[in-house]
Parts: structure tokens; C-alpha cells; sequence
């Protein structure tokens, strides 16, 4: 049998939480190997250009933002930015629909111009006194009232989980605001853009900033880690598979993702519906909350990464349930599988040199500036421990 080969930090995972994680460990002098099964790096946040030139995200779309000073100072050693204001419209009833609902979606609602005291009278008249609201559906009809919570929440919820909203935590829905104003921009964190070269090529610049890295890509976790002799893991996979599913499986959702390419001629031929030319659909998001249409959303990315170029893609994604061959994209947020977690974090806090970090591994649905945060963090108490002990790098 051969001699296993040693190395400080074996990561499992190369989306950012193994990258950035190895990234600032390699720089406190440590070495890594990190892993992944896909062949490329960037987990789910991977982009490439498709046959006609669009850049895309095959796993689904990932809209940068964040607060954070700090995040932003780290990333920007490794891109430069496409400042971005991601735009988000909802299609029902044979139209577009200002969204996240706002003074314009009431005017729409209305036929006819109106004003922020009217759009309060209205809200105050038709939502429901909850205190605390204890579901997505409790947390909607709270601050809307049951017509537009029909109309916007309620079938595109159980579209997109499979859950009824009553079913889901509050946070599910309540991650969406209401405003009395006309900002309809979907997100208002400080710092909002896309890698200007696009994810793919920041995470390029990451691994090129790690020294003594090894990638090894497209491999198994189970075999692969019988070759490295390491002092700790860092595991950003799911949790329950890394416990061989011992209280059983944590359930996610999953997507299934269909392009669709449209030329120049197409796109001219698409005015006033895409309202700009060179695009198909009037924002970079449509949501289709419809039950009868099968698929949640159509991204057109091209809207946030401000390439030039006379096609587009369009991709439209069908939510799935998850099962063997399938990505699990997003945790299910319920109150059973919050206790089944809690379970699986308890052994977790048991561990001596291993370490959860990332989506899959806290089994709780983070944005990208968060995961970069919990890496880095993840990074420097590592760095603190093992540098205070006395056996070195290999």
C-alpha cells in the first residue's frame, strides 16, 4: 500500500468556503490539499461561456452583495467589480409585475397612479394582526394580506419546496421585503456587483494566491482521503453524509436548469416586451408564480454581468426533489429538520479536527459575502491553534 502523502489542511469541497478557507491557511504557512468531485472549481458559484458566448451560471444564478467592509477588502484582492442593481419582476395574470412588491406593484394592482399614504391605508386594511408570526404564510399575510400573498407567495412557495408556506419557517418568506416606497431594487446591501471577469476567474486567482495547494478535482471524498495523512478536515459537503446519514437523511431541493439562446434578430424582434435592446426579458429575474407554469423563475444573467454581446441566454429553472444524481441546492427550512440537524450538530461539537463550514456542512442556506465571512473566520482560529502546537508543516 502506498505511503500517504501528509499535509496540514485536507478540504473537502472547492466552491468558496474550501478556497478561501485554503487561501488564507496556505498564507499563515500550512499546507492543503483541497477536493471536490466536480472538475472544475467554484462549487455551485462556477461560470463559463456557453456555445453562443454568454457567460452563465449553470448552477443557478449568484448575485454578489454585501455589507461588510471586511469581505468586500478580501474578494477585491482577486477581481475587480461590475457594480450591478439586480432587478427582479414577477409574471402573473398576463403581465409584468413590479417585484419585491413596492408603491409600483400597487399601482399595477391598481390600474392607476397612487401614493405611499394610500398604499399604507390599503396595507393596514388588508393584513392580518399576527405579533409573531410563526411560518413564511403567518409572515406574508402580516404585512400584505391574504390577496397578494395568493397572488405573489403562496404558489410560487409550493412550487419552489414543495411545502405549503405554512409549512416552511418564517425566514423562508420573510427574507423578501415589502416597501412603502418605489424601490424595487431586489436587494439594498451597500456593496452590490458580479467579479467583472466573472466567478470562475476569481476563484482562478484565489488558488493562484494559495501557495502550497494541491487541487485535486473530480475525485471521491471516501477514496481520496485514504491518500493524505492531514492534521484536520475541513468539510463543507453535507453534514449528514459525512455521518453516513446515522439519524437520517437531511432533505434539500434540488433544480433542474434549461437554456435557451436567442440572436440578435430575436432579441429585436422582442421590443418593448424586454424594454432594452439586446435582452429578452425586462429584468435580469422573472419569477412565475403560476402552479400551472412548471418552472420558478428565468434568469437572463447578461443583465448583471454587463457583457456585450448581440445574443443571450435565458435559463429557466424547474425545482426537483432531491435524490441520487442530484445537486442539493437549498436546505429545507422546517422545524423537523431543524431538530434533526441540531442532532447531527451535536456530534459535530464532539469533533476534535474537523471542521463544518459552508452551506452543506450547517445545513442552513447562506449568501456568498457569508460564506466568505464564516472561512475566514474558520481560517484564523485554525491558524491561531495549530501554529501554537509544536509539530510543522510537512
Amino acid at each position: 500500500m502506498a505511503t500517504s502523502q501528509k499535509v496540514d489542511f485536507f478540504i473537502v469541497g472547492a466552491g468558496f468556503s474550501g478556497l478561501v478557507a485554503a487561501e488564507r491557511l496556505t498564507q499563515a504557512g500550512f499546507s492543503c490539499v483541497v477536493i471536490d468531485k466536480r472538475e472544475h472549481i467554484g462549487g455551485n458559484a462556477y461560470d463559463c461561456y456557453d456555445e453562443a458566448g454568454v457567460l452563465i451560471h449553470p448552477y443557478g444564478p449568484h448575485y454578489f452583495r454585501t455589507n461588510s467592509a471586511r469581505i468586500v477588502d478580501y474578494l477585491s484582492q482577486f477581481t475587480e467589480w461590475h457594480p450591478v442593481s439586480y432587478q427582479v419582476k414577477s409574471f402573473t395574470q398576463d403581465r409584468y409585475w413590479s417585484f419585491p412588491i413596492n408603491l409600483n406593484t400597487f399601482e399595477e394592482w391598481l390600474g392607476r397612479e397612487s401614493n405611499e399614504l394610500e398604499w399604507q391605508d390599503y396595507l393596514d386594511a388588508q393584513k392580518v394582526p399576527i405579533e409573531h408570526p410563526q411560518n413564511s404564510e403567518e409572515v406574508i399575510i402580516s404585512q400584505v394580506g391574504w390577496d397578494l400573498y395568493r397572488t405573489f407567495f403562496e404558489p410560487y412557495t409550493l412550487k419552489q419546496w414543495k411545502r405549503h408556506p405554512r409549512e416552511l419557517q418564517a425566514s423562508v418568506c420573510g427574507r423578501i421585503p415589502i416597501r412603502l416606497n418605489r424601490d424595487d431594487r431586489y436587494l439594498t446591501d451597500t456593496f452590490q456587483a458580479m467579479p467583472a471577469k466573472g466567478y470562475t476567474a476569481l476563484f482562478e486567482n484565489i488558488v493562484a494566491h494559495s501557495p502550497n495547494l494541491q487541487l485535486r478535482l473530480g475525485v471521491d471524498y471516501a477514496e481520496e482521503k485514504q491518500h493524505w495523512d492531514y492534521r484536520h478536515l475541513i468539510f463543507t459537503g453535507p453534514i449528514d453524509a459525512y455521518y453516513d446519514h446515522c439519524y437520517g437523511s437531511l432533505p434539500y431541493r434540488s433544480l433542474r436548469f434549461e437554456h435557451e439562446t436567442y440572436s440578435g434578430e430575436e432579441l429585436a424582434a422582442r421590443l418593448p416586451i424586454s424594454e432594452k435592446a439586446g435582452y429578452w426579458q425586462p429584468a435580469m429575474q422573472v419569477n412565475y408564480p403560476d402552479l400551472e407554469v412548471p418552472f420558478t423563475r428565468t434568469v437572463e444573467i447578461k443583465h448583471a454581468t454587463g457583457q456585450q454581446i448581440d445574443v443571450t441566454t435565458i435559463v429557466r429553472e424547474f425545482p426537483e426533489d432531491w435524490g441520487p444524481g442530484k445537486e442539493p441546492f437549498y436546505p429545507v427550512p422546517t422545524d423537523a429538520t431543524s431538530e434533526l440537524y441540531s442532532r447531527y450538530k451535536r456530534l459535530a461539537e464532539q469533533e476534535t479536527n474537523v471542521s463544518f463550514i459552508g452551506r452543506l456542512g450547517t445545513y442552513r442556506y447562506y449568501n456568498m459575502d457569508q460564506v466568505t465571512g464564516m472561512a475566514l473566520n474558520e481560517a484564523e482560529k485554525l491558524t491561531q491553534r495549530y501554529q501554537s502546537t509544536p509539530e510543522l508543516s510537512p
